[in-house]
């Protein structure tokens, strides 16, 4: 009796825990989603409106944002004492794999996502890179091996066309001229965060999700400052100067706060509630970035915005698992 009565309790705390990672995997969701809705609005303010480069402006209010939010986690990692870790893991095989993961996923991926934001607005651009998980399998099943199920195709066959639904028709009275190159850059950095996930598949294991968040959002900045920005000219290094010299650059600051919310959030559920189902709940930030690009900035839904976000967020829950999984909690 005793032996089941202690069964039943580890079996009520699992799934406890597994419902608390459903919270966290959709609080990753909401604040990735929140995340862009806000960069959109930012880069329309000043200096980011400024015309001396076509990405110059973009590029800076992504290496504000990686920079912040690699200042947030570190004071996080901080707090819970796990600040020597940093060097501890970047001398190790798996922290070397988890920086070029990062390099991928943050001045390839993020750096490509806030462009497309720029150029073609935060919703649009979040369907596109929702898809982020359907082109992960196809290339673990080129890098890794990996076999891809039947159900697996049929997700992706979803989600790529549901990203052609999103990217084939700009919104009436657009006032994203360049709207089918912030498209492309979004298919770039869905490609990215793609890659970040096959490479990472051989670091994280091994590593404090905490502290790989930290790296990986240090590596995207010293990056993007170091060998993106000088690419622009001096009129990065212009705007990054105004930026804080006004509101904006600190507004981002703020922003990043929201963005490294997301990714503890979304590191947490993965270890509290499984990768699949992590996942499913994480690229709910597509739907929410539509809410909040509705809610904050006047967004107009489109019946193409609407279907195509649709079909994508079930056909990358398609990839990930059954979906009868990704909602069974029930601890066996």
């Amino acid at each position: 009796m005793n032996q089941n009565a202690a069964q039943l309790l580890l079996q009520q705390r699992n799934l406890s825990f597994a419902k608390k990672g459903i919270g966290r995997g959709l609080l990753s969701g909401a604040c990735w989603g929140l995340d862009g809705v806000l960069m959109g609005m930012v880069l329309g303010l000043a200096p980011f409106t400024n015309n001396m480069s076509l990405f110059a402006a973009p590029l800076v209010g992504a290496c504000i944002h990686d920079g912040f939010a690699a200042i947030w986690l570190f004071i996080h990692n901080v707090i819970n004492g796990k600040w020597r870790d940093y060097a501890r893991t970047l001398r190790t095989r798996p922290g070397k794999m988890i920086i070029l993961a990062a390099i991928l996923g943050g001045p390839v991926g993020m750096c490509s996502n806030v462009l497309g934001i720029y150029f073609a607005g935060a919703s649009y651009t979040a369907a596109i890179t929702s898809a982020y998980p359907a082109l992960g399998v196809i290339l673990g099943a080129i890098f890794l091996k990996e076999k891809i199920p039947l159900r697996v195709w049929g997700g992706i066959i979803l989600a790529v066309t549901g990203s052609f639904i999103v990217g084939m028709v700009p919104p009436d009275g657009s006032s994203y001229p360049k709207f089918y190159l912030g498209i492309a850059l979004a298919v770039v950095a869905a490609i990215g965060w793609a890659l970040e996930g096959v490479l990472s598949t051989y670091g994280m294991d091994l590593v404090d999700s905490d502290i790989a968040s930290g790296i990986r959002e240090a590596t995207s900045f010293f990056v993007c400052i170091f060998a993106l920005l000088p690419l622009t000219g001096g009129a990065a290094h212009q705007i990054l100067t105004d930026s804080f010299t006004t509101p904006s650059g600190w507004y981002i600051a703020i922003i990043a706060l929201i963005g490294a919310t997301s990714f503890l959030s979304w590191y947490r559920a993965m270890n509290m509630t499984g990768v699949g189902r992590a996942m499913g709940l994480n690229v709910t930030f597509a739907l929410w970035s539509v809410f909040f690009g509705w809610l904050l900035n006047n967004l107009k839904i489109t019946p193409n915005l609407i279907i195509g976000v649709a079909i994508i967020s079930f056909g990358t829950i398609l990839t990930i698992g059954n979906p009868k999984d990704l909602l069974n909690l029930k601890v066996r």
